[in-house]
């Protein structure tokens, strides 16, 4: 018996990288999987092979598992909806939702337009939104669920030229916060993972100059299929008390993540003045400013 052994599970983008690795982890655990890629280009746009998806329930299919394709867009409302009838339709039941689709459109803040803003926002929170949305109501009547958002080092620390991404990578750890507040009472957890993983996402990156190379190469020992086992512990029973929470995966490494809280604080009886915030807060809370670090400057040492 797998640690999923009975559940059916919805993963999207699951064609290829993290997603792939996770839908297959899911079957080897005994879930019956729902493996959503709508196989386009990194940007999101345009088709690029319409068979990932297709592959891998191919191979859960050869390894004794079940799992069905599909095809809809995260990014669309009644895609998400689709997805979350189709685990119904197919297996009877869902009980997991594992948020991983997404797309790139880099570039540097002051170059970027609304569409290509509006793209990556569409995909990855729009996109954790319409399909968490969907599943909510079957989860709060059967009084148990997973979801699992993924998040990324580039909205919790930074990275530059990825204002779109970071801003809904950041915006998908305040929802997944927000599912798990709303939806306690009924017995369904969500929680974020950033995952660090060398995928078509990340190959993308710039490789020009001394200092980009030694990042990919760094980068490149980041092994996708990594992530799951950790996707899959989350989603079992042995998860049902971890809820709100922020994760990393690296290689063998596991993290869990710090959250917003008040470091220091400034009080006068008499009230502020923006004269005295001036002469006097911003020098008090200087020391404890963050500098802006990218997430390479955080995460210096080699994968393990």
């Amino acid at each position: 018996m797998g640690m999923l052994e009975g559940t059916v599970a919805l993963v999207t983008g699951a064609g290829r990288g993290v997603g792939r690795g996770i839908a297959l982890e899911m079957a080897r655990a005994g879930a019956a999987v729902v493996v959503n890629d709508l196989g386009v280009a990194l940007k999101g746009d345009g088709a690029d092979d319409a068979s990932p998806a297709e592959q891998v329930v191919a191979e859960i299919r050869a390894s004794g598992g079940r799992a069905v394709a599909n095809h809809d867009s995260v990014a669309d409302w009644d895609g998400g909806c689709a997805m979350v009838r189709q685990a119904i339709d197919a297996f009877g039941r869902i009980d997991a939702v594992v948020n991983n689709a997404g797309n790139l459109r880099d570039m540097l803040f002051h170059k970027m337009g609304p569409d290509d803003f509006d793209a990556v926002l569409g995909v990855h929170l729009r996109g954790s939104f319409n399909t968490s949305r969907a599943a909510a109501p079957i989860f709060k009547e059967q009084g148990s669920g997973a979801f699992v958002h993924m998040t990324s080092t580039s909205g919790l620390i930074g990275n530059l030229g990825q204002a779109n991404y970071s801003a809904a990578k950041l915006g998908v750890v305040g929802l997944s916060k927000s599912i798990a507040i709303d939806m306690q009472r009924f017995g369904v957890r969500s929680n974020a993972v950033a995952p660090f993983a060398w995928t078509r996402m990340v190959s993308s990156i710039p490789n020009e100059t001394p200092e980009q190379q030694k990042r990919v190469a760094g980068l490149k020992k980041l092994v996708a299929e990594k992530i799951a086992p950790f996707v899959v512990a989350l989603c079992s029973d042995a998860g049902k008390a971890v809820t709100g929470q922020i994760f990393g995966v690296r290689n063998n490494e596991i993290y869990l993540f710090s959250q917003p809280r008040p470091i220091r604080t400034a009080h006068t009886a008499e009230g502020w003045t923006a004269e005295a915030i001036a002469d006097r807060v911003f020098d008090q809370f200087a020391n404890d400013f963050y500098p802006l670090h990218k997430s390479g400057d955080v995460f210096t040492w080699d994968p393990v």
